[in-house]
């Protein structure tokens, strides 16, 4: 063995079956879009929002990441959130 290699093949295969037989990994492939949602309402309806519009066009959508959450204010006041948010969906 040389100096400085740490592996042991036949043990790192034993970890691995034995993470194999736990559960099935699926054999999905993904992409992620990045899009912003607002509303004048709260945080969770511009999510929605997003989810929505994208839903228009993309099939397959699995997971939304919220990325930032931003709020613009008028008159000293908050009049709508803005989220930018990474959706994820299955590919065909």
């Amino acid at each position: 063995m040389r100096a400085g290699r740490a592996s042991c093949p036949s043990r790192n295969h034993d970890f691995f079956q034995s993470i194999k037989s736990l559960a099935p990994m699926s054999a999905h492939v993904y992409k992620k879009i990045e899009i912003v949602g607002s509303s004048a309402t709260s945080i969770e309806e511009a999510i929605n929002n997003a989810v929505a519009k994208a839903a228009e066009s993309v099939r397959n959508i699995r997971w939304v990441e919220v990325l930032e959450t931003r709020c613009h204010v008028e008159d000293q006041k908050v009049a709508y959130f803005q989220v930018t948010c990474k959706i994820g969906f299955t590919l065909d």
